[in-house]
């Protein structure tokens, strides 16, 4: 593990960052970055550059009302895959333009990302996001392979403390990022209505058609369904599990 060192985005924005090499690095990457636990923990994974412009929009009151809201009240950390893209987008505009003072860490793939400036080791990267305030960069060149670490960040953070996982959106990898909070026994919240993987996750939950993957997936009985255009329900949901434990309902009141 290399030692933690700042990322300047202009205007005065600056983030923490530290390269991990082995899962066996986390702990002390946390530590090096001032992040410790135990503490609540919401993951968030779903839609990145396949989300538009009109799609973001009618998402963003999730972030804005429901999620940074609940993170802030509770003291929570969020991690997400922290680039400059569709949820982790939206979810860095809100913690910014709230105030917030929730750590919002970015769990990304080196080779998959640019610094400010444009640097980068991959020719289809993606910027790092400036409203994130931490930064674990970890091995690989190929989008997905962040998944198991960002499950592993959230746990070692989280500590005795609950999680949960906020699936929006979603192609491909979010299936992946889906099954590692469900190893981790995280309990995941499905956003119907927002699209893709999050809605054939939902559809499952609720015994509608849905893809084999996620009828396997809702079989572990930990996902749960909140609808997208309740904020509300959202946070009520979350603050459930952050609150009273994996075990609690999160069905929207």
């Amino acid at each position: 593990m290399s030692a933690s060192f700042s990322v300047g985005f202009g205007g005065g924005r600056t983030a923490t960052a530290v390269r991990v090499g082995t899962p066996s690095d986390v702990p002390a990457a946390l530590a090096a970055l001032g992040l410790r636990g135990p503490r609540p923990v919401v993951v968030l994974v779903g839609g990145a550059g396949g989300l538009d412009a009109g799609a973001l929009d009618r998402l963003r009151p999730l972030f804005e009302q429901g999620l940074a809201p609940l993170a802030e009240r509770l003291g929570a950390v969020l991690v997400d895959g922290g680039t400059d893209s569709g949820v982790m987008h939206l979810l860095g505009r809100a913690r910014s333009e709230r105030g917030a003072t929730f750590p919002l860490v970015g769990v990304a793939a080196a080779g998959t990302v640019s610094f400010p400036g444009g640097r980068s080791e991959h020719d289809d990267a993606a910027p790092l996001d400036a409203h994130h305030t931490h930064f674990v960069l970890v091995p690989g060149r190929d989008w997905g392979v962040e998944s198991p670490w960002i499950a592993r960040v959230a746990t070692e953070l989280a500590g005795g403390s609950p999680s949960a996982t906020v699936l929006v959106n979603g192609g491909e990898i979010a299936y992946e990022d889906v099954e590692h909070s469900l190893a981790a026994g995280r309990p995941v919240l499905a956003i119907a209505g927002s699209g893709r993987t999050a809605d054939e996750l939902a559809r499952a939950v609720q015994g509608g058609p849905a893809d084999e993957r996620a009828v396997r997936l809702a079989a572990s009985g930990l996902v749960r369904v909140v609808e997208a255009g309740d904020p509300g329900a959202l946070a009520r949901a979350l603050g459930a599990v952050l609150q009273d434990g994996p075990g609690a309902d999160t069905r929207p009141a």
